[in-house]
């Protein structure tokens, strides 16, 4: 409502799917942990899974229950944010890639591009997922972040089925239905000694792995074809938390990175609270956990 656009959103619960024992140790771990920071998740039996996703198969003994989560379409909802700023005075420069931040008297004052273009401002927020740790290391600052390659596939168009989100314990896939009728599954391959420098390519390897996950949980998906499949790099930081912070050592530079694959869930709240820090007012949320010297000894 606030963007004025429709972002796909279903807030039909969130199921996290295990078969074995093993996997229902994770799946209560996690379920523990949720619990205690709060959240409405439960562990349920393959039985009552099956009652909320008809579709799962007889091989599905337990899982995690939400049923406030949802999924949307990361699509729409930036274009959304990106049109919404626009009307709010904001100005996008697009084709320009960032190789420097220049201090100036000890902060951060001037971002400089391979055009050779300069930009400056009083704040400066680096949030370009992995590329982040170059860009700020020119600062003298560095996040310990690795690449991780997360490979996606898109299925062709079919009547509804089912609108929870799903994943599963060990992570072979996460993934949903869309409006438009396909599915959306994605996985880390694991193969990311072996991607290509730059931009990645998706794999043959990965995808029918992951269509062989998918189809020990959804035999019936099985006739679907794969239509397309890409792959990218996320920016997955040493604890797996993200770093949203300011920098003692550098006044003017705000990181906002590391969010190992939990971007687009949080961005709605990452992106009042970067507002917030970079107007220097107290933040809607303590985010003394996101702090970027937290691995100093």
């Amino acid at each position: 409502d606030m963007l004025d656009t429709d972002v796909e959103y279903h807030q039909q619960g969130n199921l996290r799917l295990g078969r074995t024992e093993k996997h229902k140790e994770i799946l209560t771990a996690l379920t523990n942990r949720g619990v205690a920071n709060g959240l409405d998740v439960r562990m349920i039996d393959g039985n009552e899974a099956r009652q909320i996703n008809p579709y799962l198969s007889e091989a599905v003994t337990c899982a995690s229950w939400c049923e406030t989560d949802g999924h949307a379409n990361p699509l729409t909802a930036t274009m959304g944010y990106y049109k919404m700023a626009r009307r709010l005075g904001a100005h996008f420069i697009s084709g320009e890639k960032v190789v420097e931040i220049k201090k100036v008297k000890g902060k951060a004052r001037k971002v400089v591009t391979e055009s050779g273009n300069v930009y400056e401002g009083d704040k400066i927020i680096v949030s370009a997922g992995y590329e982040s740790r170059f860009i700020a290391s020119s600062a003298g600052v560095d996040v310990p972040m690795t690449p991780v390659l997360l490979e996606t596939l898109v299925t062709e168009a079919v009547k509804p089925m089912f609108w929870q989100m799903l994943g599963t314990a060990d992570a072979d896939f996460y993934g949903h239905q869309t409006n438009h009728g396909s599915f959306v599954f994605g996985l880390n391959s694991g193969l990311e000694p072996f991607a290509k420098p730059g931009k990645p390519l998706s794999s043959s390897i990965a995808a029918s792995a992951a269509c062989r996950g998918i189809m020990q949980y959804f035999p019936t998906l099985e006739t679907i074809k794969v239509v397309r499949t890409w792959a990218g790099w996320m920016d997955s930081c040493a604890d797996h938390v993200p770093v949203i912070s300011t920098v003692d050592e550098c006044p003017g530079l705000i990181l906002a990175c590391g969010f190992t694959g939990h971007g687009f869930g949080i961005s709605p709240s990452v992106g009042l609270i970067l507002s917030e820090m970079a107007m220097e007012k107290k933040t809607t949320l303590d985010i003394s956990a996101f702090r970027y010297d937290r691995f100093t000894k």
